[in-house]
């Protein structure tokens, strides 16, 4: 079985801690490489994509092992140089480790990259920033292959940004011979954890979350400790949890001023949310005001993981609502399943408009994607009836224990699977 059964109808009310960062932690497990011996992830989510970065790792010589969840990384004998492509087929972030595999052996051979089919999402910029500092890349019919004789610091400058390209940049510059200067970066949060975490093995980096990034190359970094941070979007799910409910919740960690964006919306939509002692406090009992217009933004924009979960919540209030996705070209693919339980969604191209208030009835839909399966969930929270969703593999990728979650908040949600 690889479903979640919800039954609708009840309001969340309650507490809630938020698991650790799954974009923090991932880029975090391909810095570990640079280090030879045993680094430490505290607080490290268990979803499937750590997983699956774990059994990457183990597939060129890593040795990983969990305490609770704290995950430890001995990558100590990390030294084989092509992974398959039955593995990094499976998440999109499994790319970056290109420039650690770089950074430690010189080279590195990878199957192409996979992931959620959301848009099409090249690899162009990540090739740029490793030509930049002194890559050979072959693409080959099956392989992404990389190798220098050493990498030489330089500067980059991305045409656009992207989270992903950044990130291969910081990790192919920080053991590379010189001085390195990243300009029109991304600004994600995790970009910054990654760069604390870095700079904690001793490496010299500045100007993260800013557009330029300098980096000062070593010669070698040492161990890696470092608490993963709470998840950003996992905490905007739970709050348009709380919204298309109509309840109120706590989040006991939540993630300190990375939500900004998200949280204006959620007060024009009639959220309430005030911090009081280190914790955010969210009532959605007032939520009835449509949106105009909302476009989807690189940070500090919008994010686009929660256009999906937003749209969730538009559904249940009255009048008509516009969302405008910038980022991915193809992250509407949960409207038609919204649409079956009742939604009243129109897509053309990368708009779509929501006409909301009609009830919305519990049946069976299919989750083609991860956080188009989350906002599903909400959407059956908010339903008449009992509603099933099939494709819970696409969910556990970031969720580490929705279901479990949302029944603590008073939610009736089962998940049909076989658990790690």
């Amino acid at each position: 079985m690889d479903n979640i059964r919800v039954t609708g109808g009840r309001r969340l009310c309650g507490s809630i801690s938020i698991q650790g960062s799954k974009n923090a932690a991932l880029p975090m497990m391909a810095a570990s490489l640079l280090h030879r011996g045993v680094s430490i992830l505290k607080g490290c989510p268990r979803i499937a994509d750590v997983f699956w970065m774990e059994k990457i790792l183990s597939e060129i010589g890593a040795v990983t092992w969990w305490e609770g969840h704290d995950l430890y990384l001995d990558c100590t004998n990390a030294d084989k140089t092509e992974i398959s492509g039955v593995y990094t087929g499976k998440m999109r972030s499994s790319v970056i480790l290109l420039g650690a595999m770089l950074g430690r052996n010189k080279k590195g051979c990878l199957g192409y990259p996979g992931g959620c089919v959301i848009g099409k999402r090249p690899i162009d910029l990540h090739i740029l920033a490793l030509k930049s500092l002194g890559a050979h890349i072959e693409e080959r019919p099956f392989f992404l292959c990389a190798s220098c004789r050493e990498l030489q610091g330089g500067r980059v400058v991305f045409p656009g940004k992207s989270v992903g390209a950044t990130e291969q940049g910081i990790l192919a510059a920080v053991l590379a011979k010189g001085e390195t200067c990243l300009e029109n970066c991304a600004r994600e949060p995790e970009i910054q954890w990654l760069c604390r975490y870095l700079r904690g093995m001793g490496a010299k980096i500045w100007g993260d979350g800013g557009e330029c990034i300098h980096i000062s190359g070593v010669e070698e970094l040492n161990r890696g400790e470092i608490q993963v941070p709470p998840d950003r979007i996992v905490a905007g799910t739970y709050l348009c949890a709380c919204a298309a409910t109509r309840g109120k919740i706590v989040i006991e960690n939540p993630p300190e001023g990375e939500l900004d964006a998200f949280l204006k919306v959620y007060r024009k939509i009639g959220g309430q949310y005030q911090v009081k002692s280190g914790k955010l406090v969210a009532d959605g009992s007032g939520v009835r005001f449509s949106v105009p217009y909302l476009e989807t933004g690189v940070y500090p924009g919008f994010p686009t993981d929660l256009q999906s979960p937003l749209m969730a919540v538009l559904t249940t209030i009255p009048g008509e609502s516009h969302i405008r996705e910038k980022i991915f070209e193809d992250r509407f693919k949960a409207a038609g399943e919204m649409n079956r339980m009742g939604a009243g969604i129109t897509v053309a191209g990368r708009d779509a408009w929501i006409q909301g208030g009609s009830p919305l009835c519990g049946c069976s839909v299919f989750a083609q994607e991860l956080r188009g399966g989350a906002a599903l969930i909400l959407a059956a929270l908010a339903a008449e009836g009992e509603t099933d969703i099939h494709g819970y593999s696409y969910i556990r990728r970031g969720y580490e224990h929705i279901c479990q979650d949302l029944c603590s908040l008073g939610g009736i949600c089962s998940c049909q699977t076989q658990r790690r």
